[in-house]
């Protein structure tokens, strides 16, 4: 009769370590989309950045002339993407098998890293370049250059998720989107001299790249912001590849003569 105070005690110390480390696991762990639970996704910082010459076809086709890139807006509809992380934006996710979002991936401020990659690529098109300050347009402030771009950032993300299994194991492939609204101003005119928009997708591995079997493909990027720098040169590239913004410059050229 003496022990069962003792077993009583142990029983009840065992049962509380066991809720104790219960609501720990729990603490770390967050809801699926299939109503199960996951780790918490980890985080990341990736590299944006503009590849000058990948993009061929469009360099030195423009007359020289001055143009200002002014800040794009960053104008992405990021609901569900998750919030900034110590104002960093939110640029793409990587899941598993399931579809459970295991990383969450950032990048520095998008803003003047497109604003880089749009003066750049005027350049290589055979514009001379220079970047502003400001966001928006206006017709208001005296400008010195010939034209002033402006533009809004409306996708900008990556997802990187496993595919088919192989003898190697799943073959990982990230799909990366970009997409660019652009407006092009003649100072001192406030109604736009051209308007477009451009977007790009681009999967690594490519689809049917090589000709290869899904399950035999290969990435060639080692980081997701790797693959979505890819998307954001070509998608910078396509404003100056476009044929009537070519036409209306080089006519305004003539027309300055």
């Amino acid at each position: 009769m003496g022990s069962q105070p003792t077993f009583r005690i142990r029983t009840a110390l065992l049962v509380t370590i066991v809720s104790i480390l219960t609501s720990m696991l729990a603490g770390c762990s967050t809801v699926n989309e299939g109503g199960g639970t996951a780790a918490a996704p980890t985080t990341s910082m990736q590299t944006l950045e503009y590849y000058p010459y990948q993009v061929k076809g469009y360099q030195n086709s423009y007359p020289k002339k001055t143009i200002t890139i002014l800040i794009p807006a960053d104008a992405r509809d990021v609901s569900g993407n998750g919030a900034p992380l110590n104002g960093n934006p939110a640029i793409g996710v990587i899941t598993d098998q399931s579809g459970n979002v295991t990383e969450r991936m950032y990048s520095a401020p998008l803003g003047p890293i497109v604003q880089g990659a749009i003066g750049r690529s005027a350049d290589e098109a055979g514009l001379s370049a220079s970047s502003s300050s400001e966001t928006d347009y206006k017709p208001s402030i005296k400008n010195t250059t010939e034209y002033v771009l402006a533009s809004k950032i409306r996708r900008c993300w990556a997802k990187k998720a496993p595919g088919p299994s192989s003898q190697y194991g799943p073959v990982w492939r990230t799909t990366a989107d970009f997409v660019l609204d652009v407006s092009i101003y003649k100072p001192p005119f406030s109604v736009p001299f051209w308007t477009g928009s451009t977007s790009d997708t681009y999967d690594d591995p490519p689809v049917g790249s090589f000709g290869l079997g899904s399950e035999d493909e290969a990435g060639i990027y080692d980081e997701p912001g790797e693959v979505l720098s890819v998307a954001l040169t070509r998608s910078v590239a396509a404003i100056f590849q476009r044929q009537d913004l070519r036409n209306l410059m080089l006519e305004d050229d003539i027309k300055s003569q």
